[in-house]
């Protein structure tokens, strides 16, 4: 199946994909089990108390949809975080080289002494993910949580999680490589935010909620 999705995310679906294969690379990602979120929110409330953002940033945006006619109506919580993707637009986009792909773990990593706060990787970015902060005239993302997941001397995973994911109510994130993440769930039920139609890669993966 696929879901329909606010226009406003820069796409109109999640599309019942294959996800992308990073063969031998080591890409750290999030899955979502979209079956389970209740659109609580409080991965979005502990990821701006762990990033410190100020008041209209959110890193980790979850907006509702709704299939259906009445009285056959179904409606799903969709998070949002950055989706680290494989051929990033924002990285392409930016003018000055302040956005890089961390060749060891995935992370796509935001240079804010860099940045000059054009805004150029916020009108490429066809996810919404990159944030403009007015107060420090720089944009800013999600990022995994790298200042605690991941160790700064050898770039690998430290053993730590997003904030999103300790926060989880229903448990229904993971964090990990992608392709572990893809062969120890069930890859038939796996969706990937606009798919091919982007071109972008996006790793984060979702659980169907209709199978």
């Amino acid at each position: 199946m696929s879901v329909p999705i606010y226009k406003e995310t820069g796409i109109e679906q999640i599309l019942p994909e294959a996800p992308v294969s990073y063969g031998d690379k080591f890409q750290l990602t999030l899955w979502i089990d979209l079956e389970y979120c209740t659109g609580c929110r409080a991965c979005t409330v502990n990821c701006k108390s762990e990033n410190n953002t100020p008041v209209g940033m959110d890193y980790n945006r979850v907006i509702y949809v709704e299939q259906g006619s009445y009285p056959d109506t179904k409606r799903y919580f969709v998070p949002m975080p950055c989706m680290h993707c494989g051929k990033p637009p924002c990285l392409a986009a930016c003018p000055v080289g302040a956005i890089s792909k961390n060749e060891v773990n995935g992370i796509v990593e935001y240079d804010t002494d860099r940045c000059i706060g054009c805004r150029y990787c916020i009108w490429a970015c066809p996810f919404g993910a990159p944030q403009f902060n007015a107060g420090k005239r720089v944009t800013q993302k999600c990022t995994l949580c790298s200042h605690k997941t991941i160790d700064p001397e050898t770039g690998q995973p430290s053993g730590e999680r997003p904030a999103c994911v300790d926060t989880c109510v229903g448990r229904m994130r993971w964090f990990g490589d992608n392709n572990w993440l893809t062969q120890s769930k069930r890859k038939s039920r796996a969706l990937r935010v606009g798919g091919t139609q982007t071109g972008a890669q996006p790793s984060v993966l979702y659980t169907d909620p209709g199978v």
